[in-house]
């Protein structure tokens, strides 16, 4: 084993050991929140770092395929990301507001307004 290799190798298990660290913390945020909004911001980072950890092994094997399941993986956080953040704006618009708007309504900015007499 010649110098680049021993770095290259040294490189890959420090990467793997903070991936590892990060990984753990970022499960600590999802576990403990406190909101919502940040336990979806965790799970995106979870996401993060599975790619990297899967560029990490495709680094260490040399097998090409793992670049194509880190960009589907990413394409899939990515969407998972924006059907949160929707599910999370439209929760707060079917709470009650005033008592005028129900869960499964049509939004306050989209209702014609009412006569006035």
């Amino acid at each position: 084993m010649n110098a680049s290799e021993a770095f290259l190798t040294g490189a890959v298990y420090l990467a793997l050991a903070l991936l590892s660290l990060s990984f753990l913390v970022t499960v600590l945020r999802v576990v403990r929140g406190p909101t919502l909004p940040d336990r979806i911001v965790g799970l995106d980072m979870l996401v993060a770092v599975a790619i990297g950890f899967i560029a990490v092994i495709g680094i260490k094997t040399g097998v090409t395929l793992y670049v194509d399941v880190a960009i589907a993986l990413g394409l899939v956080g990515f969407l998972a990301t924006v059907a949160f953040a929707r599910f999370v704006m439209n929760r707060g618009r079917d709470r009650e507001v005033d008592g005028e708007l129900q869960s499964g309504s049509e939004p306050l900015e989209h209702r014609r307004p009412e006569a006035s007499s």
